[in-house]
């Protein structure tokens, strides 16, 4: 099963609050295709209530079976990378993970700590995948499950061990 793997690099917006029992929060901001020239951790751009950091990599990866989920990316109109965000003990940031399947996104958000953005993807990532899924896509046809037929007027089968099934008086 092919696959391919993308370094990209995830910058972050830490923003001071209002709010008496948090500070700062920190918001996925941008996906760089590649990796910049600055260590992960760096605060890259500074206004009045706001920061801009290079949080560090991310490895995004193609999956060939996975390729209708990246073309329903692709085709919605607004293609995303989906980034989380974690807290590390020492209350630093990190990033927990990076996507550009959808439903991969959309389950990031189960973890209820992590902060996760559907960012815009840039063109670059866009070409790559869009080249991964004319290679591999294989459109498969949809097959519709059919039941079995019972006969409504048959004796039910109860299984081994049910209590209809076991002698009189040996019911447990």
């Amino acid at each position: 099963m092919p696959v391919r793997f993308m370094t990209v690099g995830i910058v972050a917006l830490k923003r001071k609050l209002s709010n008496p029992w948090v500070d700062f929060e920190w918001v996925p901001e941008a996906v760089l295709p590649g990796l910049p020239a600055v260590e992960p951790g760096t605060r890259i751009a500074a206004e009045e209530t706001a920061e801009r950091w290079y949080l560090g990599p991310a490895e995004l990866i193609f999956h060939s079976g996975e390729t209708a989920h990246y073309r329903d990316n692709l085709v919605s109109g607004r293609p995303a990378v989906w980034v989380a965000l974690r807290e590390n003990a020492e209350g630093g940031w990190y990033v927990a993970g990076a996507t550009v399947d959808p439903y991969e996104g959309e389950a990031f958000v189960d973890a209820v700590d992590d902060r996760v953005e559907a960012l815009p993807m840039p063109s670059e990532i866009a070409v790559e995948l869009q080249a991964f899924v004319d290679t591999h896509h294989v459109e498969q046809a949809f097959f519709k499950r059919k039941r079995d037929r019972k006969d409504p007027n048959a004796e039910p089968d109860y299984g081994i061990g049910h209590p209809a099934r076991q002698a009189p008086g040996r019911r447990t």
